[in-house]
């Protein structure tokens, strides 16, 4: 028995995806027919979800960046097949309460699940629990950063864990309590700056106190580039699709849509499609990009001593040693 995970990073539906979203909300018209045919072969699909979704709300005051998108914006996600986005992230509450809310009862309505948020800290705590493909998947997500996001105990708000001081008791007590409960516990962090190109050495430290908890498989996000791979962590996805201008070091408009194979011991392996990011629009990477991608994850898997072949446009890694060689 196994499935296959699709995994994209930081999606961003405002601004200019936003107007582009006025005119149309076929799926093809935001991913490309290949992008989108990969992600339809996946059994589930889950990624970061970085704006709001909604037509109302006041903007949280001292951001610099602030991200909304139309509730069609929903329609558009569940046109590409997602089934799962994480909410835990530093762009939530950007339009206030209202506009969050707005955001999960958009998802609901187009039949998407969501975890990270909720009007309370005990809900924004909540792991999801969902069954595909008759594996258990537990997800678990939170972000560091920014505080003032953060859930009370009466308000609304992100799962927030500060990890600079270490891995809070409530976040390795959330994952020891899945064990024994799902085939797969996915945590699935916000975490870390903007633009850097490797985890730095907290967000390492973090991953090996919750990968002894009882986490299964790691896929991180937030930097906005795509980072190395430790089996089973995937330090950080990337982004997926935005209006962002590109940095012409880090190269934030290349990135990798993450397809993991799963099966009822966990991750087994993982097929990375390189991906190039335009305005408001993604496809698939050739050329001087897509061997750019190639070398840049090559070195950066080999940092974190895991290694990387290529199989057609592909790149894989092995999550999992697998008995009499790798097939």
């Amino acid at each position: 028995m196994s499935l296959t995970l699709a995994l994209a990073g930081d999606t961003m539906l405002g601004r200019g995806v936003a107007d582009k979203l006025g005119r149309t909300a076929e799926p093809e018209a935001f991913v490309s027919a290949e992008v989108c045919q990969r992600l339809a072969g996946a059994d589930l699909v889950l990624l970061n979800l970085e704006c709001c979704l909604s037509d109302r709300g006041t903007p949280w005051p001292g951001r610099r960046f602030r991200f909304r998108a139309p509730p069609q914006a929903a329609d558009l996600l569940a046109g590409l097949g997602v089934g799962c986005v994480t909410l835990a992230n530093n762009h939530a509450l950007d339009y206030g309460p209202d506009a969050l809310r707005d955001t999960c009862r958009h998802l609901t309505r187009a039949g998407i699940r969501h975890v990270g948020v909720g009007d309370h800290l005990a809900e924004a705590r909540r792991p999801l629990q969902v069954e595909v493909g008759g594996l258990r998947i537990a997800i678990v997500a939170f972000a560091d950063h920014p505080t003032d996001f953060a859930a009370g105990v009466s308000h609304i708000g992100i799962a927030h864990a500060d990890l600079a001081t270490g891995t809070p008791s409530w976040l390795r007590e959330t994952v020891s309590s899945l064990r024994d409960r799902a085939d797969t516990v996915l945590l699935t962090p916000h975490w870390g700056p903007n633009m850097v190109t490797e985890p730095l050495p907290y967000i390492r430290h973090s991953a090996d106190a919750l990968l002894a908890a009882g986490v299964t498989l790691v896929a991180g996000h937030s930097a906005h580039v795509f980072h190395g791979v430790a089996p089973p962590v995937l330090y950080d996805l990337g982004d997926f699709l935005d209006d962002y201008a590109t940095d012409p070091l880090t190269r934030n408009d290349l990135g990798l849509l993450w397809l993991v194979t799963l099966d009822e011991h966990g991750p087994v392996r993982l097929r990375a499609l390189p991906l190039k990011l335009g305005y408001a629009h993604t496809r698939t990477a050739t050329g001087d990009d897509w061997r750019w991608i190639r070398d840049r994850f090559t070195v950066a898997c080999a940092r974190l001593d895991s290694s990387v072949r290529v199989t057609g446009q592909d790149l894989v890694v092995e999550l999992r040693d697998q008995p009499g060689g790798t097939p």
